[in-house]
């Protein structure tokens, strides 16, 4: 009995070191993986040339690396880029081919840029615009074809499980449905199909819980610092209040050049200012696109053009989260290299780099 017992007291402490060396182990640390941290340029391309890429640009060496998915993968997009995010470790990248029935929809591995799987263009048409919409699960807004006339059909939302990489759903909602803005537990709809509406989805139930007019054509910009939802719509840059679901104020853009139109819109990091690109189109100088970068702030009853924060004409503009530098896309043609311009949040340049085809969006990790 004596030597049971001793036996098992030395199993028991035997047992006892191993667990408390298994406690003391430190789990090693993941590996770095290429696009861990960085700057995602969205390089549209020249739509009939289904050229599109995304660049990715270290900031701090200010290395681009260009085509990532081509790198990896061994090959080509093949398409326009509309859109590109990231939900839980993927990447959705949006295509939009100038041929009928080829877009579609990579996704990767968000760190490597490895493909994972492919939805293909049964599942969609005319993909514009993606955001995250939940836990594994992303919205993205589609024109759908056009009618024979090229008027916009009634657009939609596909839902993605990306557990499955899988749609789930088609959510109807406006023509033209464009940039999406996730405020809680809904998700606003913007368009350009003419309609003067915006949509709100319960990403609960995946429905329109609310549709309500704001103005023609509402191009969502992004909330502020008093958490008021900005738009630009009907003309007018439009302060919506997203508790009350009412428009709270309508500006319009003082200015001697009525042919004049905004886009691109940013915030700055401090969300108090909003930076826009004003442009037009030359008729005396072969409709050349021309035009500055202006900003304004929310509290401002006037908005100037007086003078520009940047004298110079941009494919794209977005506000770096973490340093509120201002990225900005330079499209010298659609068929050649464009540039990033990074600026300090006060309009000074700081520097330029090369980009690819069409440098129109930014996503900041």
């Amino acid at each position: 009995m004596q030597f049971n017992s001793i036996f098992v007291r030395s199993l028991a402490a035997g047992f006892l070191i191993l667990g408390l060396n298994s406690c003391n182990k430190t789990s090693e640390p993941e590996p770095s993986q290429p696009y861990d941290a960085g700057v995602f340029v969205i390089n549209r391309g020249n739509f009939f040339d289904n050229n599109g890429s995304i660049t990715f640009i270290n900031p701090i060496t200010k290395i681009a690396s260009f085509d990532i998915f081509q790198k990896e993968n061994n090959r080509a997009i093949s398409g326009g880029i509309s859109d590109y995010a990231e939900v839980d470790g993927k990447g959705v990248i949006l295509v939009d081919n100038s041929n009928p029935g080829k877009d579609l929809i990579e996704i990767v591995n968000a760190r490597t840029f490895k493909a994972v799987a492919t939805i293909p263009s049964t599942d969609l048409e005319n993909p514009r615009y993606v955001v995250k919409a939940g836990t594994n699960k992303a919205y993205v807004t589609c024109w759908d074809s056009f009618n024979a006339d090229y008027s916009y059909k009634t657009g939609y939302i596909v839902v993605i499980d990306l557990t499955t990489n899988k749609v789930t759903k088609k959510i109807p909602v406006q023509k033209g449905a464009e940039k999406l803005a996730v405020i809680g537990t809904d998700i606003y709809v913007g368009s350009v199909g003419g309609e003067t509406s915006i949509s709100i989805i319960n990403t609960s139930t995946d429905v329109v819980s609310q549709t309500v007019e704001v103005g023609k054509n509402p191009k969502l910009i992004g909330l502020d610092a008093n958490g008021k939802l900005w738009i630009y719509a009907g003309g007018d840059f439009v302060k919506f209040n997203v508790m009350t679901k009412v428009v709270e104020s309508r500006t319009k853009i003082t200015t001697s050049n009525t042919s004049k139109s905004p886009g691109s819109f940013t915030l700055s990091k401090d969300k108090t200012s909003i930076l826009y690109v004003f442009s037009f189109y030359d008729a005396a100088d072969s409709y050349k696109q021309k035009g500055e970068t202006y900003s304004f702030g929310i509290n401002d009853s006037v908005i100037s053009t007086t003078k520009p924060i940047i004298n110079k004409l941009f494919s794209g503009l977005s506000t770096d989260p973490n340093t509120g530098n201002i990225y900005a896309g330079f499209s010298p043609s659609l068929k050649q290299s464009g540039y990033v311009f990074r600026y300090q949040s006060n309009g000074t340049l700081i520097d330029s780099l090369k980009a690819e085809i069409g440098p129109e969006g930014f996503l900041f990790k």
